[in-house]
């Protein structure tokens, strides 16, 4: 399997560390892209993951200015794209069609050829432009997620909430994240 990740300005790059990880434990060919977006606010969040921590992970890194990158084009066979965490100004892009970086052509291309793209976006309250867009996006073909974990699980720390936003997120690949407990599974009553 082949997955595009983009990780574009919003704040939460915990949640993109975490896809990345697991794609990679699920040996998942990954294609990264970061925005400078993306760059800024992992400057600014301090002690999270930083780029190479993301890097790392990847099969493949593109530039996000590098519009003729292989992901740019429908021939370049994926089975989808992620774009975690999505911004509300990457979010409006891919509603609106507007393809000025790597991440939102991508994003373009994925929904041009009818693969899935699930969009995951981390900020709130949300205005109503933002959920304009997130229709919009839902309308052309998108996944849009909240990074909202479920409680049902009784998590113990960080990393078992972002283990369950993780799980979710890539269930809509298809894809089984070892150790993630479904609601009401194992016999629960």
């Amino acid at each position: 399997m082949r997955l595009v990740v983009g990780v574009s300005g919003g704040s939460g790059m915990p949640y993109a560390h975490a896809a990345l990880v697991a794609l990679r434990e699920l040996n998942v060919e990954t294609h990264l892209i970061v925005s400078s977006g993306a760059k800024r606010v992992m400057s600014a969040e301090g002690a999270g993951p930083q780029l190479p921590d993301l890097t790392a992970l990847a099969a493949r890194v593109h530039d996000d200015r590098d519009l003729a990158a292989s992901v740019a084009s429908g021939s370049f066979r994926t089975d989808g794209m992620l774009v975690i965490p999505c911004s509300a100004g990457t979010l409006a892009k891919v509603a609106q069609g507007f393809a000025d970086n790597l991440v939102a052509r991508a994003a373009h291309v994925t929904l041009k050829e009818r693969r899935p793209l699930v969009l995951v976006v981390r900020e709130d309250p949300l205005p109503r432009p933002m959920l304009l867009n997130m229709l919009a996006a839902h309308d052309a073909g998108a996944t849009v997620m909240t990074a909202s974990p479920g409680f049902y699980h009784a998590p113990r720390d960080v990393g078992e909430l972002l283990h369950f936003v993780t799980a979710r997120v890539l269930d809509q690949f298809r894809l089984d994240v070892p150790g993630f407990r479904r609601w009401r599974e194992e016999g629960e009553g």
